[in-house]
């Protein structure tokens, strides 16, 4: 295991999920940077999706994991940073072509879709896989980085 500073966050409909990954990442050994939220009161998305991944994008953390109801105000927030590539993940193989093809560094959630289960299994995967490498996958990553034009 690579073990990985990780920052996580989330608003109010994914603070169920958020508390169960903390335990399971700690358990794993990892060292978890803990974002906001802290309860279940009514809390906007963007605020702890901007924490998430300034640190990513800055580096201070190595992985980032955002939880909301749907993962999709997540991953807008995240994606609106140029060094975050965030992907919302619905199983494992997704998981695992995000990883291997976009190499990814974050990785989002819809609480309302996302048992606790597949995330565990999701997780293994998105800390576990590596990016491929393959010319063709650093190009196009690249391209994503530096917002070339087709």
């Amino acid at each position: 295991m690579i073990n990985f500073k990780i920052a996580i966050g989330c608003d109010h409909g994914g603070y169920d999920l958020k508390e169960e990954i903390v335990v399971e990442l700690k358990s794993w050994g990892y060292e978890i940077s803990d974002m906001g939220c802290y309860n279940k009161d009514s809390f906007d998305y963007p605020d702890s999706g901007h924490k998430v991944s300034r640190a990513v994008a800055s580096g201070d953390v190595d992985r980032g994991i955002l939880i909301c109801t749907t993962g999709i105000g997540m991953s807008m927030v995240a994606n609106r940073y140029s060094e975050v590539r965030a992907a919302l993940c619905r199983n494992c193989d997704m998981t695992y072509l995000t990883r291997i093809h976009n190499n990814a560094n974050m990785i989002v959630f819809g609480a309302r879709y996302t048992t606790i289960l597949d995330a565990r299994a999701m997780l293994k995967v998105f800390l576990e896989s590596q990016f491929s490498e393959v010319d063709r996958h650093i190009r196009r990553v690249e391209k994503i980085e530096k917002c070339l034009e087709i």
